[in-house]
């Protein structure tokens, strides 16, 4: 019997030898772990070895897909990404969205796995032809084009070829030169944190091109179809209202009053120009288009453009790219931040990482242990100075000697490099630079910052919606906020693997409950709101079982230095803190609530429970991978 939902098959591609072919997965596999990111971190646990560097060329990286891609619902035209990061070591999931999410689908694949390398620039065609469905191309006369450049180029080669209309995911310069944290795009989006940009380029892939003319075949198309109307009526009310008319970019000014926008580093909770670069500002003032992704009805993209002299630029623009250009560097001037993310965009970086580690590199300027210098620039890097920006990040993605390259390895790795103390304003969690939201102001976030399998995420983890409920107090750190995190995690793991949308998660009546009858109408596997639970909880488990082979240990759950103080220095939120020992109590809370041993290890009975120990997603007995620690201080650390 045909599957509903799934093709039942991933497409295995070795770049190494050129060879490529399909393997089945069974169906028990895709029913426990759904699809998109519990599919993904199933697939890279059985093909990544333990210890690994993430940028050999036995590493893989894969392209996965979900059951509810390409099906009438809305919001579920996306597309998961996995590799063993190289920012951090362990898990690296990044989600993007629109077309290519659906050709993915079309090709008849639930995955590409990719391993090897080409031994030249290429890029890597898939189709559902079943006389060439995999074909390899050069690429070496797109090395050192941005991304939009070379998205156009493949597919203009490619419909001169007979396939127009393939859609690409792609990489830029930073790609190309490994930055650590450098993207992979498609359709202007991009599957941003972790760096599969840098494991893409270790390849010597500069794109994959995907092109199918499948369809995929629901099992109750009628239900599917009546719940799908309730769902896209909700999607367009005031459950989503704050994305189409401002976007996350509201959190600007939020965030400012309540003490908690993070700023020149984490050196303040508040901003004294946030009036100018807030989202009220930017509709006012910069505003030039709202549009959507594919299979979407909310419509959240707002796209801004720069005004007054030079040319005018036009990007995407939300809040973590806004916090991480604008307030966390210094910068108050809304073009500027509005070029800075268009060249983000252009060269392939991650912008909160990029943001987070220039903001380290500037602070190290403060305190004399860099120079900040860059060639012929009249001043150094520091906080608000805006006209070196574009010099830095040009730098740091093309690898240039000395400043550029140091930025390239993130903010842990450069201060092991650089030294000096600098590790404590090097504000990351497992490598991962901290998103916008500061955690001393808000507790429950602050564990799930700590205890996050991709280190700090604010979107694998919605534990800050407590802190934000009036419910809890946000700045107590108590045993019970491990339940709160826990249940996040597990929630944004469910929304990760169907794929379904987190801007529209208030349009449920009951989440779990009502996309188990969207996975049922779909694959016709009879599902409820707890089967759906518990495979929350087997995703985040299988998560951190493939951090623990390579090499995980229980130091690695923490936060920052700077964190970890009692006091802020200004703002609202002044006389309040996290101190290491509240940190431990929330973390042993969390460890606790998930059922796993005091030092953070899953038990042989919690396995059994979530059907980890035996049956299909029970790994090989492998040898597990040396404990992972960051590069020694003062040593290169480049992969």
């Amino acid at each position: 019997m045909a599957l509903c939902g799934y093709a039942g098959r991933v497409l295995r591609v070795d770049l190494s030898s050129g060879q490529a072919w399909a393997e089945a997965v069974d169906s028990e596999v895709l029913r426990l772990t759904i699809g998109g990111v519990g599919l993904g971190t199933y697939l890279l646990a059985t093909y990544c070895p333990p210890g690994v560097d993430p940028l050999a060329p036995e590493a893989p990286l894969l392209f996965v897909s979900s059951p509810l891609v390409g099906t009438a619902v809305t919001t579920t035209a996306k597309y998961a990404v996995l590799a063993k990061s190289p920012l951090t070591g362990y898990i690296g999931d990044s989600l993007s969205s629109s077309h290519l999410a659906l050709e993915l689908k079309r090709t008849g694949y639930d995955a590409v796995v990719i391993t090897g390398a080409c031994r030249e620039w290429s890029y890597l065609v898939v189709t559902d032809d079943p006389l060439r469905p995999v074909a390899l191309h050069r690429a070496g006369h797109l090395a050192g084009l941005g991304t939009w450049q070379t998205e156009k180029a493949v597919r203009q080669e490619l419909a001169d070829r007979g396939l127009a209309g393939a859609r690409t995911a792609v990489i830029g310069p930073a790609g190309e030169h490994q930055v650590l944290y450098a993207t992979i795009s498609n359709d202007g989006r991009h599957a941003g944190r972790c760096g599969g940009g840098a494991v893409m380029g270790s390849k010597r892939l500069k794109a994959l091109a995907l092109r199918g003319r499948g369809q995929v075949q629901v099992a109750d198309p009628l239900r599917l179809r009546e719940a799908n109307a309730r769902l896209i009526e909700r999607s367009t009310g005031p459950a989503t209202a704050k994305y189409r008319q401002l976007g996350t970019p509201a959190n600007v000014l939020v965030f400012d009053r309540l003490g908690i926008l993070p700023t020149r580093n984490f050196q303040a909770s508040t901003f004294v120009d946030a009036e100018r670069v807030s989202g009220e500002e930017l509709l006012r003032v910069h505003h030039a288009q709202t549009v959507g992704c594919a299979s979407c009805t909310v419509g959240c993209e707002h796209l801004y453009k720069t005004l007054g002299s030079g040319p005018e630029v036009t990007s995407r623009l939300e809040y973590e790219s806004l916090f991480a250009l604008g307030p966390l560097l210094g910068v108050g001037d809304a073009n500027a931040v509005i070029r800075l993310a268009r060249q983000c965009d252009e060269l392939g970086i991650d912008t909160i990482s990029a943001g987070g580690t220039i903001a380290w590199a500037m602070e190290c300027v403060q305190r004399g242990l860099l120079s900040g210098d860059l060639p012929g620039l009249r001043e150094p890097l520091g906080f608000g100075v805006v006209d070196v920006l574009p010099a830095a990040l040009d730098a740091l993605a093309h690898r240039r000697p000395g400043l550029g390259d140091l930025l390239a390895e993130g903010s842990r790795r450069g201060a092991a490099r650089l030294g000096g103390g600098s590790e404590a304003w090097a504000m990351h969690v497992k490598g991962l630079e901290l998103p916008g939201y500061e955690p001393r102001g808000l507790q429950t976030l602050a564990l799930g910052f700590a205890v996050s399998p991709r280190g700090a995420c604010h979107n694998r983890s919605a534990a800050y919606e407590h802190d934000f409920s009036g419910q809890v107090d946000r700045f107590a750190a108590e045993l019970g906020r491990g339940r709160l995190a826990a249940d996040a995690e597990d929630q944004a793991a469910v929304l990760d693997s169907l794929i379904v949308c987190k801007f529209i998660r208030r349009c449920f009546d009951d989440l779990y409950a009502d996309c188990a009858a969207l996975y049922t109408y779909v694959t016709g596997w009879e599902t409820t709101g707890a089967d759906l639970r518990l495979a929350g909880e087997r995703i985040s488990a299988l998560k951190k079982r493939f951090n623990l082979r390579q090499g995980w240990s229980r130091g690695e759950d923490t936060l920052p230095p700077r964190i970890l103080v009692e006091r802020l220095s200004d703002g609202p939120g002044a006389g309040e803190g996290l101190t290491r020992a509240e940190l431990d109590v929330m973390i042993a809370g969390y460890y606790a609530a998930r059922g796993w041993t005091a030092d953070g290890l899953i038990p042989a009975s919690k396995l059994r429970e979530l059907s980890l120990d035996d049956g299909p997603l029970a790994l090989a007995a492998l040898p597990p991978a040396a404990p992972h620690a960051p590069p020694a201080p003062g040593l290169p650390d480049k992969p």
